[in-house]
């Protein structure tokens, strides 16, 4: 009897035991795992829901079931915004990847001072959007302004010019300002995929006769490819759903120039308080984000 009792307690503690192992996984996922659902997927979830409804979000609560998005896609405006946006991303991002790759490349070789070049190159990606829209919105100020006072006195100009309030001027200003903020994140993701990739590479293309250009093409492109794939995904989404730099410079004008898409969600939001149709709009650019990450999946990764 002794001896199958001993049995039984044995059985039981190792049970247990095999039961706390299979739960340690979930224990070290589970802050993490808290954290993504209180941060993204509830409000997420939320989001989609008061999209649903006319609302103020206190005690207005009119359900309009699919009317919101019915609205937003017959408005012309809504339309144009959306171009606004993909202009102003594709422009930006693509002025990002050809900066970003140059300087990368640049920066990659084994020079004397190459480190410091590499520091200072980052910097603008290490300012708060905040101040670096404030800097450029007093650089193209157009009574006091560095840009204005340059140009006048080089006499490119007979007189001031308002770079932000212009429409022949105000979009480019943005994009401008936008890509100088914005290339530091393909440059730095760019010098790190080159130099993961061995110099035994670069040696046996060489000895192949390979040139500069065909290197650059055939070897070093094709071994970084997976960096600069998800850099582009990044890069765009981050972009295409830009507030700060945009608001704080133009808040979208003159007129609609550059009312991108996230200038008209918070509008519609904490303007019009008209949060229904704002979550609406924020759930359309999430699956127009999601379609545009998938494009880029489906065309640009390798190909196993």
């Amino acid at each position: 009897m002794n001896n199958r009792s001993g049995t039984n307690k044995t059985a039981a503690f190792d049970s247990r035991k095999i039961s706390l192992k299979s739960l340690t996984p979930y224990i070290f996922i589970g802050p993490a795992l808290i954290a993504l659902i209180m941060l993204v997927i509830y409000p997420l979830c939320y989001g989609v829901f008061i999209s649903f409804f006319k609302t103020n979000l206190s005690n207005k609560w009119d359900f309009v079931a699919l009317k919101n998005y019915i609205g937003i896609f017959s408005d012309k405006a809504f339309i144009s915004q959306i171009w606004i946006t993909l202009k102003f991303t594709f422009l930006v991002v693509a002025a990002h990847f050809i900066i970003g790759v140059l300087l990368g490349m640049v920066l990659n070789q084994k020079k004397a001072g190459i480190t410091f070049f590499r520091a200072v190159l980052v910097l603008p990606w290490l300012f708060p959007e905040v101040v670096v829209a404030l800097i450029f919105k007093w650089i193209m100020n157009p009574l006091y302004g560095l840009v204005n006072n340059y140009l006048l006195d080089a006499g490119l100009i007979n007189d001031h010019i308002s770079w932000l309030g212009d429409t022949r001027f105000a979009f480019i200003a943005v994009v401008l300002v936008s890509i100088w903020k914005g290339y530091p994140l393909v440059m730095v993701n760019v010098l790190a995929g080159l130099q993961s990739v061995s110099e035994d590479i670069y040696e046996a293309a060489k000895m192949d006769g390979a040139n500069k250009v065909q290197t650059f093409l055939r070897i070093v492109l094709p071994s970084i490819k997976p960096v600069l794939t998800t850099t582009l995904v990044l890069d765009t989404v981050w972009w295409f759903k830009h507030y700060t730099i945009v608001y704080l410079l133009t808040k979208g004008g003159p007129g609609s120039d550059t009312s991108i898409i996230s200038i008209e969600i918070y509008k519609q939001a904490f303007e019009y308080f008209n949060f229904g149709k704002a979550a609406a709009m924020s759930v359309i650019v999430f699956f127009i984000c999601l379609v545009i990450s998938k494009l880029y999946r489906r065309f640009l990764d390798n190909e196993e």
